[in-house]
């Protein structure tokens, strides 16, 4: 299934959800979604009953032809042998030093024509940075890895500590979700602030939303 299709699916479940349970905060919660995306949603399905839901395009419906001459792709050309650089830049050093309009794209059009390769551009070690938070707890991530049939490894990161939590399960369902959460909240010597997921379905079920709710928004 396309991104677009598994897109228009999605849309379509949650407005269902939301006419069920006639709640945006509700229909939200149990969609894993926030309440401003399902408006967005809501209002789109009563401006156009017709329009499947999906993403409206943001392509422009006239395409402006640039005409390059065969002098212009040569300078692009020569510009890029010389100096090594995208296209953004030569377009930039047209526009101020030939006084020649060309669009980034265009500029990139040329040189995929006479099948120039892109820039590589090497980052230094001393350019990487190690990502964390400075309270630990702040946010805790979550994970599912498939070893093999049966095995399911669950994990568990503090972007301050690094500490982890890993559990292995026979499956992603939902009880093992949940279960794998209280083991977390056992295994870490800190309170959790923030759980941090990818789209997978093992997270975003009714019962495992609802368990977040009770377990971090007690009052």
């Amino acid at each position: 299934m396309k991104q677009s299709e598994r897109n228009i699916k999605a849309s379509q479940k949650w407005l269902h959800t939301y006419e069920q349970l006639g709640s945006v905060t509700k229909a939200a919660l149990r969609c894993g979604i926030s309440r401003s995306t399902l408006y967005r949603w809501i209002e789109r399905a009563k401006s156009d009953s017709n329009s499947k839901l999906s993403d409206k395009s943001k392509r422009p419906k006239n395409l402006t032809n640039t005409k390059v001459s065969n002098e212009i792709e040569t300078l692009i050309l020569d510009i890029r042998k010389r100096r090594n650089w995208g296209a953004q830049r030569i377009s930039t050093f047209l526009l101020r030093k030939n006084n020649i309009q060309l669009s980034a794209m265009t500029v990139w059009r040329v040189l995929k024509k006479h099948n120039v390769k892109p820039v590589l551009k090497r980052r230094k070690k001393s350019d990487y940075k190690l990502y964390n938070k400075e309270i630990p707890g702040d946010r805790v991530q979550l994970d599912v890895t498939k070893l093999r049939a049966g095995a399911y490894q669950f994990t568990a990161i503090d972007d301050c500590t690094r500490m982890k939590v890993i559990r292995i399960y026979p499956n992603k369902k939902a009880e093992n979700t949940i279960h794998f959460l209280g083991e977390i909240i056992d295994a870490f010597p800190f309170p959790i602030q923030r759980i941090q997921t990818d789209w997978g379905t093992e997270f975003f079920n009714y019962d495992f939303q609802y368990e977040l709710h009770e377990q971090f928004y007690k009052v």
